[in-house]
């Protein structure tokens, strides 16, 4: 039989204590994000790898909102984050701090994810698009890679925040070795 943890013993860090943390090197860029519950998600993800920051930008809501906190649960107030109007400022100040740009997106030259090969002196900004439009495509121009998520169904695409969950799971895998 299995008993399930109490979150008393899951030796949770507190909000400061996050704060202070080693993060993984990864910047999440939500590129005009409709739904304030895909946000929420991502904050509570982005928490949950330990990511350095999130960038929303153009039509994302910031918070605090209560559709966000439904889903963050509090991680929009330990996650660091920052609002741009769009998204190619965003990028271009991610590269101007030495990030390499990596859109998830369907393109003709997209690297499949289980191909990624990060390296551990880089730092990472991943842009998750619009649940309809996905990536802007000026967005991907500027992009210094293009990465997809390998898909065997009927449908082509994934929830965005599923999205996000998938491609932090991987990169910290593939980074800090969980």
């Amino acid at each position: 039989m299995f008993r399930k943890l109490l979150n008393s013993e899951l030796g949770r860090l507190s909000k400061e204590e996050f704060r202070e943390k080693e993060k993984l090197p990864v910047v999440i860029v939500l590129d005009n994000v409709r739904s304030q519950h895909n946000i929420g998600a991502a904050f509570r993800t982005a928490d949950a790898f330990s990511a350095e920051m999130i960038f929303l930008c153009g039509i994302c809501a910031i918070p605090p909102t209560a559709e966000i906190h439904k889903s963050a649960l509090g991680a929009e107030d330990s996650m660091s984050w920052s609002y741009f109007e769009n998204t190619e400022d965003a990028v271009k100040k991610l590269k101007a701090d030495g990030y390499v740009i990596i859109s998830v997106e369907q393109t003709e030259d997209s690297t499949m994810l289980d191909k990624l090969e990060p390296r551990l002196n880089e730092k990472y900004a991943f842009v998750f698009g619009n649940e309809v439009r996905g990536v802007g495509q000026e967005v991907v121009n500027m992009s210094d890679l293009v990465v997809e998520i390998p898909q065997t169904g009927t449908k082509h695409s994934l929830n965005v925040s599923v999205s996000i969950g998938i491609v932090l799971w991987e990169i910290a895998r593939l980074l800090k070795g969980i």
